[in-house]
């Protein structure tokens, strides 16, 4: 508990609240500009929005969004004598990498915490949409709140290993990319046991695109869960291992 309450109070001059804030805002931005821009009704009201704004957000912006947070957790343990400071530590290389991955959670729930409002906001006051926005879309924000854990896990990985903010930023992006190819190529096994593409998959339930049916359904909702936590634990895992094996510098 120790590693985890340390790691949240070097949140509080953190620039995580910055990109917490600022990516879902310009995702959901974009989404209002474009659909403007193009003269196009939202025909299905807040599952429209909800398209235009998530499922672009979640091919690209997200991953690079969690690799950022990533980076700038690790960000004080590459500075000055810090990292030797962290070999030197009475806590176990569990307990830091946990905590590392606590803050790291609350951060993508607060992201998609952000992004849900702003959604709601403009569909009410810029698109007046009739109600409220339909209950299944929290549950799925829920699901790609989960979907984000592996992908942190593997870029908090990263960033522990690299000292370097914008190179876990550039993986990021790659395996974003690669993800798109999976999704695009109708790979739907292969998209949910990469972290990469299953936070892809996560944001496109419902919507239809992709490999997705279009229907939320309980099987779908289960995998991308399961292999959420399990991708999750298994490179928490194997980051645990490779921070073990550290030394000072």
């Amino acid at each position: 508990m120790g590693s985890v309450k340390a790691e949240f109070l070097k949140l509080k001059r953190s620039l995580s609240w910055a990109v917490v804030v600022l990516l879902p805002l310009i995702a959901v931005i974009t989404g209002v500009v474009n659909t403007i821009a193009a003269g196009q009704a939202l025909e299905n009201g807040w599952h429209t929005l909800w398209l235009r704004v998530v499922v672009f957000y979640g091919l690209f912006p997200l991953a690079v969004g969690l690799a950022a947070l990533a980076s700038l957790v690790w960000r004080v343990e590459h500075q000055g004598g810090n990292w030797n400071a962290l070999m030197g530590r009475q806590v176990s290389s569990l307990q830091v990498v946990t905590g590392k991955m606590a803050v790291l959670a609350v951060l993508a729930a607060a992201m998609q915490s952000v992004l849900v409002v702003a959604v709601i906001a403009v569909g009410k006051l810029i698109f007046g949409l009739p109600g409220m926005l339909p209950g299944q879309y929290f549950l799925i924000s829920v699901v790609i709140v989960l979907a984000c854990l592996p992908v942190a896990a593997l870029q908090s990985g990263f960033s522990m290993l690299m000292r370097s903010f914008a190179a876990p930023l550039a993986v990021a992006l790659l395996g974003a990319v690669a993800a798109v190819l999976v999704l695009m190529a109708r790979l739907e096994v292969v998209a949910v046991v990469v972290p990469y593409g299953l936070v892809g998959r996560a944001t496109q339930l419902g919507t239809g695109l992709f490999v997705d049916s279009g229907t939320v359904t309980p099987g779908v909702v289960t995998a991308v869960v399961v292999a959420a936590l399990v991708l999750t634990a298994v490179v928490i895992a194997a980051t645990t291992a490779i921070l073990d094996r550290r030394d000072i510098r």
